[in-house]
């Protein structure tokens, strides 16, 4: 089955509709995508238009290596995949695989690159010990929920680093900044000056 820009839907790529599941719509938007006949052309444009990579293919190219504190990520994000997520078609979330760049027309060309940055050994990105020393006022939200960031080491972190202030909300999704970017702005603020 073909999509409208004429790339093939695979199941791995349709289990990446996952993403939208860090999304405070995104049991909406996916609940409507598997409403809509299978193969129709709703389905399909909506299917496709749920991940979009040609807008910002930097995105998947760089995704793994953002997370990269001193070491290769040599594909984690496929390596660590329990067998159960594609034997029993579980959908994924905010990962990034190396097929994807069979799969999306738009990653083609930054295939190459995808592939250096998945081999290249990182240096160490965070200074552990200067972040414990920490002296400039900060503030960070930890989402209860959050699908993309373990919770407990969103503490972790935090609590490694001097004076952070965290705000531990429930109230918000992953995608709170977008949902209500005054709300959690004014929140870290406040934090930051000491008025919460």
């Amino acid at each position: 089955m073909r999509l409208p820009s004429g790339d093939r839907l695979t199941a791995r790529r349709f289990r990446q509709l996952g993403m939208w599941l860090g999304d405070s719509a995104g049991f909406e938007l996916l609940h409507h995508v598997l409403e809509l006949p299978f193969g129709s052309n709703a389905f399909l444009h909506d299917t496709e238009a749920a991940v979009r990579f040609g807008r910002n293919p930097i995105y998947a190219t760089l995704h793994e290596s953002s997370y990269a504190d001193g070491v290769a990520t040599r594909w984690s994000a496929a390596r660590l995949l329990p067998p159960e997520v594609e034997e029993e078609g579980y959908f994924t979330a905010e990962h990034v695989f190396p097929w994807m760049w069979e799969d999306y027309s738009a990653l083609h060309g930054h295939r190459a690159a995808a592939e250096l940055l998945a081999e290249h050994a990182w240096p160490r990105l965070y200074d552990a010990d200067r972040l414990g020393h920490n002296e400039v006022p900060v503030a960070a939200t930890i989402y209860v929920n959050d699908l993309y960031v373990e919770r407990v080491f969103a503490e972790e972190t935090a609590a490694s680093i001097r004076g952070l202030r965290p705000w531990i909300t429930n109230e918000l999704e992953h995608n709170g900044l977008r949902a209500d970017g005054e709300r959690v702005l004014g929140r870290l603020i406040d934090l930051v000056r000491g008025r919460v």
